[in-house]
């Protein structure tokens, strides 16, 4: 059984700044699978480190052998920020191949160090700098939940938006 064993900050600031002492287990994990996603990755991870949490975070990124530049950007913010980015890079796109079970065992592995998981797609972005300390601590007070949700828009092509989610 892991152990959550950290000292809360005082308040909640940007991931991206924080410092925790070595072998710090993370509280949350996010999850980010990547395809061919260049145009949407950086806002994919801008939006991830600009979560304020008063609790440790580990940023995991797994790419399927991106043929766009997706890895090269990810492995830019990887050499930015070497402490909060775990990152699995396939040298061959398994998707749909048998071997793919076992080509995702180090992303689960990696994320899976956490209490809680933050899945959040190469093409998708997160908007809300307290999204993660806000449902964290939504799951810390009730334990008898085991996920939550929040609200999501689907940007189209026109500038339209669509809600596809909408939790009640």
């Amino acid at each position: 059984m892991n152990h959550y064993i950290y000292t809360p900050l005082s308040e909640p600031i940007p991931i991206s700044v924080q410092v925790w002492p070595e072998g710090t287990t993370p509280l949350v994990s996010t999850s980010t699978l990547s395809y061919n996603h260049k145009p949407f990755i950086r806002d994919c991870l801008d939006g991830i480190l600009m979560q304020k949490t008063t609790f440790p975070i580990r940023i995991v990124v797994f790419d399927v052998c991106s043929t766009d530049g997706t890895r090269e950007i990810v492995m830019e913010y990887k050499a930015k920020y070497p402490n909060l980015f775990v990152t699995v890079l396939l040298p061959q796109n398994t998707y749909g191949k048998p071997e793919r079970r076992e080509a995702l065992k180090p992303y689960f592995e990696a994320r899976g160090v956490a209490k809680y998981i933050a899945l959040c797609e190469g093409d998708d972005y997160w908007i809300n700098p307290l999204k993660l300390q806000k449902q964290v601590g939504f799951l810390e007070k009730k334990t008898d939940y085991s996920m939550s949700m929040h609200n999501a828009l689907r940007l189209k092509r026109n500038g339209g938006k669509e809600t596809i989610m909408k939790p009640t």
